[in-house]
């Protein structure tokens, strides 16, 4: 993420799961892509779910998790085993709390962000969080 690399020290990128009930996949996707987190490839099958969100299907999260680089064995096994359901149920839950209605939704430190999310647009409130500043 270009928001992490540009302030390595300072940015701490967190991903939850917010899967939207009108996705009737998303809760799914969710699970895998928490699959793919435990091996260390989330990002990359993130980058490879999104690419082909309206793809989503149990078989498909496989071949995606093979193309990510994941171990399909351990993959398809959480995946069965329902693993990481809790964690989905955990996150929305959080979401639903913090007011989260859609997604992507971003906060900084806390504070819902509604704008542009890429670097330059950031920049503005980030160098004000970072140097305690209220010009958001």
């Amino acid at each position: 993420m270009a928001v992490a690399a540009r302030y390595p020290k300072d940015v701490r990128v967190v991903f939850k799961q917010f899967p939207l009930e009108m996705h009737s996949k998303a809760s799914m996707a969710a699970e895998a892509s928490l699959a793919a987190h435990a091996q260390g490839k989330f990002w990359a099958f993130h980058d490879k779910l999104f690419a082909n969100y309206r793809q989503i299907s149990r078989e498909n999260l496989t071949l995606w998790a093979k193309d990510a680089g994941l171990n399909v064995t351990a993959f398809d096994a959480d995946m069965s085993s329902g693993r990481f359901k809790a964690n989905v149920a955990k996150d929305t839950k959080e979401g639903i709390g913090a007011g989260v209605m859609g997604t992507p939704t971003f906060f900084i430190n806390g504070k819902r962000y509604n704008g542009p999310f890429d670097v330059e647009s950031l920049k503005p409130v980030l160098e004000a969080e970072l140097t305690g500043s209220q010009a958001r």
